[in-house]
């Protein structure tokens, strides 16, 4: 558990494909002032999440053990995890995915590959 003294801001990404663990990484390793926590099922973000406590959650929506939106719903259901900021990544470029995530509590929906300016913007407007 970080302490308020902790200056560094966390950010955990929730990605079962290794490659785009490691280019998230390599982004990360650019910005020193923030923290990234991987986990690779939707199981582990949630063994992960009280201990972390992160400014900002990034969810694939396809993750091998559940979707995002499954995965939304238990972190909704938890209050300690419901406020949150989750933003959805995914290769679906379906409308009705991007209202769907929307409705389910996400704060936006990104198309992967992820857009490192978009990613840098929204962790500065952070």
């Amino acid at each position: 558990m970080s302490s308020t003294a902790d200056s560094s801001r966390h950010v955990l990404y929730v990605e079962d494909d290794r490659i785009n663990i490691v280019l998230m990484e390599e982004v990360f390793r650019l910005m020193p002032d923030w923290t990234l926590h991987v986990a690779e099922t939707g199981a582990q973000a949630l063994e992960m999440l009280p201990r972390v406590m992160p400014t900002l959650v990034l969810m694939d929506m396809n993750l091998p053990d559940m979707n995002g939106l499954q995965l939304m719903a238990k972190l909704r259901a938890d209050e300690r995890l419901a406020p949150l900021r989750c933003i959805a990544l995914s290769a679906d470029v379906m409308d009705d995915q991007r209202q769907r995530a929307r409705d389910a509590g996400f704060k936006d929906y990104w198309l992967k590959p992820i857009d490192v300016r978009q990613l840098r913007a929204a962790l500065e407007r952070l």
